[in-house]
């Protein structure tokens, strides 16, 4: 491997207004579902990195991804692009833990957000302080009173119901010099799962708090104004029919994710399972995998060749790693690789994130037709949407 720069675990650059490092961890253990890339860990996992995050003052941007917000990111855009770029992305939601299994991928668990909040609560190894913004008049107050009356690992520090404006009119100094006075190490964030991301993602730069994340319910659940799900609906996956109890107006979000799923199955989930459980993976291939890295100035290539999966990443983790140690533009050539898996894929998005962070370019040029096809199957061709024969003269 070539380049200028010795490398990182974690590559980051620093913004300039709050001092959190803009990082990516290619080191994470991640695969692809439906496009989006989803962190291999338990719910103690979880708990802890959250822990640890709150800790040491490290930014963890959380995301919670349920059926709902894979089938919203199917779409593109900025929404999808919070999702991988963010710290943490954790399967929330029994659809995609099934995906996962009929795929063939190590996820064994659905790490909800709202267990995940419970856990913390719970846990009283360490106290967080929290900070709940969002959620209908009076929700938010009302969950903070109910924090507070029972000693636990997370104690409210404010609250704030900012009503139904823009991300922008959500986003004024005097909202978030109020929450960074406060000092949360959790800020909790209830707007609807669009408007909630984007407005994370506009205010990072500004915002003193570890850790952040979308989770819609919770503050409900804490205040009581909705009952969340006895533990064995949710392990048998039938939560969605209990939040229509408590919420019917939520039947048609169902019904469409439903009817939505059914299309994904029919044309994306069962073909590529078959495709899987079809394909020989190349040892030759895998064993004789390379990967080469040259950077000049602004401008880095990274080619690779042979076949790439969870076994062999290694290379890969650490060129991207090198290649991400400074601002620049990566194009990477795919004409020599062979065979990828769902490791390889989530990898690839973690690059695309953090080159989407930095407002850099990511250009995945001459994919092979196998390797793209497998790339369409699992919703994650948008990773080779330029017109690549362009690409190639470049």
């Amino acid at each position: 491997m070539q380049s200028n720069h010795t490398a990182q675990i974690s590559s980051f650059d620093v913004d300039a207004m709050t001092g959190y490092p803009i990082k990516t961890d290619f080191q994470r253990k991640v695969v692809c579902i439906l496009g989006l890339p989803f962190d291999v860990v338990s719910m103690q996992q979880a708990v802890d990195k959250v822990v640890d995050a709150a800790q040491n003052g490290e930014r963890c941007f959380l995301s919670t991804p349920n059926l709902n917000f894979a089938v919203a990111s199917l779409d593109g855009g900025d929404f999808r692009d919070s999702v991988i770029r963010s710290d943490l992305s954790v399967v929330d939601g029994m659809p995609l833990v099934w995906i996962a299994r009929l795929l063939g991928l190590p996820v064994r668990e659905r790490v909800a957000g709202s267990s995940l909040f419970e856990k913390l609560r719970e846990q009283t190894k360490t106290k967080l302080r929290v900070y709940f913004f969002g959620g209908p008049d009076g929700v938010a107050e009302k969950a903070e009173e109910k924090l507070n009356m029972i000693p636990s690992g997370l104690t409210c520090v404010g609250h704030d119901a900012p009503g139904f404006g823009s991300v922008e009119q959500m986003s004024s100094s005097v909202i978030i010099n109020r929450i960074n006075a406060s000092q949360p190490d959790f800020l909790v964030v209830a707007l609807g799962a669009k408007k909630g991301q984007a407005w994370i993602e506009h205010n990072l730069s500004t915002l003193h708090v570890p850790v952040i994340s979308h989770l819609g319910a919770v503050v409900n659940f804490v205040a009581g104004t909705i009952v969340r799900a006895p533990i064995w609906v949710r392990r048998l996956g039938f939560e969605w029919l209990w939040r229509i109890k408590e919420e019917p107006a939520l039947w048609r979000r169902y019904f469409h994710d439903g009817l939505a799923l059914l299309k994904l199955m029919a044309l994306h989930v069962i073909p590529c399972a078959i495709a899987l459980r079809l394909r020989k993976p190349d040892m030759l291939a895998i064993s004789e995998a390379k990967i080469a890295l040259i950077q000049h100035g602004s401008h880095c290539m990274i080619t690779a060749s042979g076949a790439w999966g969870d076994e062999n990443l290694s290379p890969m983790r650490l060129a991207f790693s090198e290649a991400t140690a400074s601002r620049c533009d990566i194009r990477i050539d795919f004409s020599a690789v062979t065979q990828i898996d769902s490791a390889c894929i989530a990898l690839l998005m973690l690059l695309y994130g953090h080159q989407s962070k930095i407002n850099r370019d990511f250009i995945l040029s001459n994919v092979q037709p196998d390797v793209r096809h497998l790339l369409r199957m699992v919703c994650a061709d948008y990773l080779v949407a330029v017109d690549q024969t362009v690409l190639a003269t470049c």
